[in-house]
């Protein structure tokens, strides 16, 4: 089984194509089968190629990170291979703050709420101030 050992690691960025790819061989020639432990494969992002040697993950994000199990089997036994996907994201908006118009003496609130791997600070400032 090629990746060889019985773990690995792989870190992808956040929107990118995910790629993983798992080579077996034996007599007969074994049936190659993924699974993500503690979950489920994406079911519209989620393609096989290569006789399922490759497992492609279109558009992934956090949610995706995880272990990918690849099994190869033949009716001899069987081996399997763990890969570690970490997903990377840089910052990105969930909320973005919006201009704000206020009178004099009238109160108002701006939302800001982002994300990203790592998780981003989130600093404040009034004209290139912090506050």
């Amino acid at each position: 089984l090629t990746p060889t050992g019985s773990t690995s690691t792989k870190v992808e960025l956040r929107g990118n194509v995910l790629l993983l790819e798992c080579i077996a061989a034996g007599l007969p020639t074994p049936v190659i089968r993924w699974i993500k432990e503690g979950g489920e494969l994406p079911a519209n992002r989620t393609f096989f190629e290569n006789f399922k040697k490759t497992l492609k993950i279109i558009d992934v994000s956090e949610a995706d990170s995880g272990n990918y199990k690849c099994i190869a089997r033949n009716t001899l036994g069987s081996v399997y291979h763990v890969i570690s996907v970490t997903v990377k994201a840089a910052p990105y908006w969930i909320t973005a703050p919006r201009n704000l118009v206020l009178s004099p003496g009238e109160d108002g609130t701006l939302i800001c709420r982002a994300n990203g791997n790592p998780k981003p600070s989130i600093s404040w400032l009034a004209n290139g101030v912090p506050i």
